[in-house]
């Protein structure tokens, strides 16, 4: 192999190699941003019965769990 087929087979090794590399930085930062990202769909816990014996969330309005069925107790009561 003469010189300049080697020092051009050289230079496209690491230009793939350099965009290798680049590629896999934009996929690590994209994984960092979703990781970070908040959820566009927003949850309110007010309201919410958690119950005791499966931490099934109830509405505060149930007064069976809707996954075991057992009996939930009251809300306690709130100090505005």
């Amino acid at each position: 192999m003469d010189q300049p087929t080697l020092l051009a087979a050289l230079l496209v090794a690491s230009g793939v190699g350099i965009l290798a590399l680049l590629l896999v930085l934009r996929r690590q930062r994209h994984e960092r941003e979703d990781e970070t990202r908040e959820s566009p769909i927003a949850m309110s816990s007010e309201g919410i019965k958690l119950c005791p014996f499966c931490a099934t969330e109830n509405l505060w309005t149930d007064t069976r769990c809707v996954s075991c069925g057992r009996h939930l107790p009251d809300a306690p009561p709130r100090a505005w």
